[in-house]
């Protein structure tokens, strides 16, 4: 949910919230983050683990950041975003801030307040900043909504008993029966 609109914010007043607040800012709107549940940071424990161990298999130059990480997708003051989970595989754009610019793939785990935002809000300004590739994970539903945006591709609905292909790789799946099962166990 945004803060009312008197104003415009900036980068400056997300370094200004009292720590352990988190918001998002997207185009100078500021958003108010509920804390993760359970199962939500399971699954972006479990698929940064996934992705993290096929990268050094194959000794990969991208690189996993899981939430809280600063994503600064444009070169200005009024959006700053924290996604679930960022692969980034461009070492020029992490600095000590975190990713200036697009990260290569951007995974969402959705929220019951955050669907709005997942769903539509940050597929607009993922796809106008050149992310490659974005998931929203709902664990509601239980699917995975894929977008291939390099491809100009998507979105293709997967189920939580899906094999799924990452586009950005040649040879990388993400099983979500074998996360579930991790998560349930």
């Amino acid at each position: 949910m945004p803060l009312p609109k008197d104003r415009l914010y900036t980068i400056d007043d997300i370094y200004n919230i009292p720590d352990g607040t988190r918001a998002e800012l997207i185009d100078g709107q500021m958003y108010m983050m509920a804390p993760p549940s359970t199962i939500h940071q399971r699954l972006v424990m479990k698929i940064s683990y996934s992705i993290q161990e096929y990268i050094n298999k194959n000794n990969g130059p991208c690189e996993v950041f899981p939430a809280p990480f600063a994503v600064f997708l444009n070169d200005d003051e009024k959006t700053y975003v924290e996604p679930d989970i960022s692969v980034i595989c461009d070492k020029n754009k992490i600095d000590d801030r975190g990713c200036v610019g697009a990260p290569d793939w951007i995974i969402e785990i959705v929220s019951p307040g955050s669907k709005r935002m997942d769903y539509y809000t940050k597929l607009a300004l993922y796809r106008a900043a050149g992310v490659r590739e974005y998931w929203i994970v709902d664990p509601l539903r239980k699917t995975i909504l894929i977008y291939d945006m390099e491809h100009d591709d998507g979105p293709v609905l997967y189920s939580f008993t899906d094999k799924i292909k990452v586009n950005i790789y040649d040879n990388l799946y993400i099983d979500f029966m074998d996360i579930i099962k991790a998560i349930d166990s």
